[in-house]
């Protein structure tokens, strides 16, 4: 009797224990994972531009932005790019959606714009205004900005070329950012680079339009990483 006695308490002290366990296990708080996000990138750049950033006629991996990231990725820049292009954009339309771009909280914005003014012949006055206004409401926002400048066709007239061709250093001076001269050099007019339309690159003139952007972008990330941490009550 003795000994059953003994074995009834022996089970019941373990029982305890398992229940003790359990409870420490259910009130103790869990440990959430770090996101594959939150462990991977130091910062996010936004592409914003119109179907030359969209990469309109390519798969979406050989257009501009995909390659950039893969580049510098490899270089040690652990920045993911986001494609916002939009195809068929308007200076007036890359305005109109800044707010739901400052969504994406970007820490650069590479701002590609104006090609489908220019090609619609839209006041050159209307386009610096709004190109103007964009890259200063971006800086208001903290963004940095690297701007890539466009040229126009011939056929539009030289005055209006020329006065379009000089919006872009222009801003750039004025707002204090990197300007990118001209976003399809070595691009347009090479039909080696170009798509049946003669307008839009094809992936390997998107490896061109990497190698214009690139220097620019690791300076602009650069100086990101050099700058003081950004207050605490900024996301």
């Amino acid at each position: 009797m003795g000994h059953r006695k003994c074995l009834i308490f022996a089970l019941m002290a373990i029982l305890g224990l398992l229940s003790t366990a359990c409870g420490e296990s259910q009130t103790a708080a869990p440990t959430a994972p770090k996101t594959a996000e939150q462990t991977l990138w130091e910062g996010t750049i936004v592409a914003m531009g119109d179907s030359l950033t969209a990469g309109l006629g390519v798969a979406e991996a050989r257009a501009y932005p995909a390659r950039l990231q893969a580049r510098l990725e490899a270089d040690g820049y652990r920045y993911r790019v986001i494609n916002a292009g939009v195809s068929g954009e308007t200076s007036s339309g890359a305005l109109s959606r800044l707010d739901w771009m400052l969504t994406l909280k970007p820490d650069l914005v590479i701002l590609e714009t104006g090609a489908n003014d220019g090609l619609r012949g839209i006041d050159v006055e209307l386009v610096r205004r709004n190109i103007d206004t964009i890259v200063s409401r971006l800086q208001e926002g903290g963004v940095t900005v690297v701007m890539a400048g466009m040229k126009m066709v011939q056929n539009m007239g030289a005055d209006y070329t020329g006065t379009f061709e000089g919006i872009f250093p222009a801003v750039a001076a004025a707002r204090n950012v990197i300007l990118v001269p001209f976003f399809l050099e070595g691009v347009a007019g090479n039909p080696a680079l170009n798509q049946a339309d003669g307008i839009h690159p094809t992936a390997e003139g998107y490896a061109v339009v990497v190698d214009n952007l690139y220097p620019a972008v690791r300076t602009a990330l650069d100086r990101l990483r050099s700058a003081p941490p950004k207050p605490s009550g900024k996301e």
